[in-house]
């Protein structure tokens, strides 16, 4: 096992081939094509699983290393397994290994099956290098992969307009991050001449404190994009459009989370900046309330899922800009199990009712008690409720936050029973009352049903592994302080009651089924509070104007005048020239005599000049 951490750079190889062969022989392969891609996570879970075996206490050093030249510019590609990189190696494997399985079930008749599993493989492949690299670079390269393999997995179905917007969308709303990610690692060579971890780490001292801060902040803008918080979190909910379970790996579990990796990673720097810190709180602490309060209007379970991973992402930044980026990572951990579960829970529900809407399901728990089981479980731990792993996770948290600043706490406190309130609220629609959809829902076969048991003992028991997961990373300790604790089960507990009296009355009313026509606050919540329409007509619809402007004024008008004139010009010399050639012996013959003519008298005029 000790080999696995030796070559460790193997956990990029290898899922990158796989991705290949996947690829080339996929259709050959038939339902085989599955298990070929599961090759993938399951080298990325063997070698965090053998790096686990052998990681040094406290995070402190790497038990395997190694670099190549990067286009000969004095830059290496290196790599390097510590703490961090092991426990985000064992999340990247086995969530990604239980999605290939419960896609296999659940994607039983797609087309272009290879292309998927080809590209979730590519994907476990760029995460790995996104978590393995010693340096900026590395990280860098992995970060652009793995959105490059979210573009394509999020218009998987690109033939359905509302999947290829979708993806488009992603990509370049989280461009607008990475702008400000590579304008960072542009400042930090300028600065340093070296972009490794410990380099840099090295630097900061000696680096101009108002520089420090730029590039802090240039960091966040990266991680604020990549993790779809205020206000570049847009892109997150239209993301739901490609398939339940890319929602589960990418979306909720490990692509979303990179920034949260990148602000642990970048510590030395963001934590020597008050500035960036104050910003990264503010940013998480209005995410997490903004996206929860919207997720309590949702009327699609994908979409409420997705605000709702918005919301617990901006509770890492909240525990990053409070200092506690050891809980951040943790609750990463925690989170990545039961919102995955939550995920391929709701696709186990969109399988069977053939439909995301929660006004036309209800009754589940009776038609799919496996389901249901699952679910509660994962909606237990997204509460908070204690013994399940988020409640463990959050509560590190809220005390860091609000042992930082009581106002920024309260409000942290405030997310937390919205969190509770739409869980609950969902969990009620969908799985008890009368079934209102169509059809016959019942469990998926044992490759579906298989994943979501195997998250749930996760998402139980996950919260008790606080004490091995900050050995390995360091950076805090896993005790609980029993005031903050007791004071979250009670907000969650109150959310939960309030959830379920919304549902209750929902249902009761007909809301579900007729949900009421007036605009209201509750109609301005499920939109996202009217973020996109004013991001549309502030930035979008003006910038396309401007560009449709150019193109009409400058390309079209100018250049492309231009270019045709020469092709005009060119036609009519050329149509000129033509002409003389006739065929015609006699009229070439008097041509050539009145050139010799004319070159005699040039050259005696020109002589005579001489």
């Amino acid at each position: 096992m000790e080999a696995l951490v030796t070559h460790g750079w193997s956990v990029v190889a290898v899922p990158v081939a796989v991705a290949c062969a996947v690829a080339l022989a996929g259709r050959r392969l038939g339902r085989g094509v599955a298990l070929l891609a599961s090759l993938a996570p399951a080298w990325v879970l063997a070698t965090g699983v053998s790096a686990a075996l052998f990681a040094p206490v406290g995070g402190e050093g790497a038990i395997g290393a190694g670099a190549l030249p990067w286009l000969g510019v004095g830059l290496d590609v290196g790599w390097a397994i510590d703490g961090l990189a092991t426990v985000m190696l064992c999340l990247v494997g086995i969530v990604a290994l239980l999605v290939i399985v419960f896609s296999d079930g659940y994607l039983a008749l797609a087309e272009a099956r290879p292309r998927y599993f080809a590209l979730l493989a590519l994907f476990t492949g760029a995460m790995s290098l996104l978590v393995i690299a010693d340096g900026f670079l590395g990280l860098f390269i992995g970060w652009e992969l793995v959105g490059a393999c979210s573009y394509l997995l999020i218009g998987y179905w690109f033939t359905k307009a509302e999947a290829a917007s979708a993806a488009m969308k992603a990509f370049l709303t989280t461009r607008v991050g990475d702008v400000g990610l590579l304008i960072a690692l542009a400042v930090l060579f300028a600065e340093v001449g070296d972009l490794s971890f410990a380099a840099v780490a090295a630097a900061v001292p000696r680096m101009a404190p108002e520089t420090v801060t730029v590039v802090a902040l240039l960091l966040l803008a990266g991680a604020v994009g990549k993790s779809a918080q205020f206000p570049l979190h847009i892109w997150l909910p239209d993301a739901m459009e490609g398939p339940t379970p890319v929602s589960a790996l990418i979306h909720a579990a490990t692509m979303v989370a990179a920034g949260v990796f990148l602000l642990a990673r970048a510590w030395p720097l963001l934590g020597a900046s008050e500035v960036a810190l104050m910003a990264t709180l503010a940013a998480g602490v209005v995410t997490a309330v903004l996206a929860a309060a919207a997720a309590c209007a949702q009327s699609d379970i994908k979409k409420m899922l997705a605000y709702s991973t918005i919301s617990q992402l901006g509770f890492m930044f909240a525990a990053i800009g409070a200092g506690a980026w050891a809980a951040a990572i943790f609750h990463l951990v925690t989170h990545a199990s039961f919102k995955a579960l939550l995920f391929l829970g709701a696709g186990s529900v969109i399988h069977s009712t053939g439909t995301q809407e929660m006004r036309h399901a209800g009754g589940i728990a009776r038609l799919m008690p496996l389901t249901a089981v699952t679910w509660f479980v994962g909606a237990a731990a997204l509460a908070g409720v204690p013994p399940f792993a988020g409640f463990f996770s959050k509560d590190k948290i809220l005390d860091a936050v609000w042992g930082f600043d009581a106002v920024w706490g309260a409000a942290l406190f405030a997310a937390s029973a919205l969190t509770a309130l739409y869980i609950t609220r969902a969990t009620v629609l969908v799985f008890f009352g009368a079934y209102r959809g169509h059809g016959s829902p019942h469990e998926g076969g044992l490759r579906m049903r298989g994943p979501l048991v195997a998250l749930a003992v996760l998402a139980a028991i996950l919260g008790f592994a606080g004490g091995p997961v900050f050995a390995l990373i360091g950076g805090g300790a896993a005790e609980l302080d029993l005031a903050i604790a007791a004071a979250a089960t009670t907000f969650a507990v109150t959310g939960g009651v309030i959830g379920m009296l919304f549902a209750r009355r929902s249902l009761v009313r007909g809301e579900v089924v007729h949900p009421p026509s007036h605009a209201g606050l509750s109609s301005w919540a499920r939109s996202g509070f009217g973020w996109d329409t004013l991001v549309a007509a502030m930035i979008t619809r003006p910038a396309a104007a401007v560009v449709q402007l150019l193109d009409r004024r400058i390309d079209r008008g100018v250049i492309d005048r231009i270019a045709e004139g020469a092709g005009t010009a060119s036609r009519v010399v050329g149509s000129g020239f033509s002409a003389l050639q006739s065929g015609d012996g006699q009229w070439y013959a008097t041509m050539t005599g009145a050139g010799a003519v004319a070159l005699l008298t040039l050259v005696a005029l020109i002589g005579r000049g001489l």
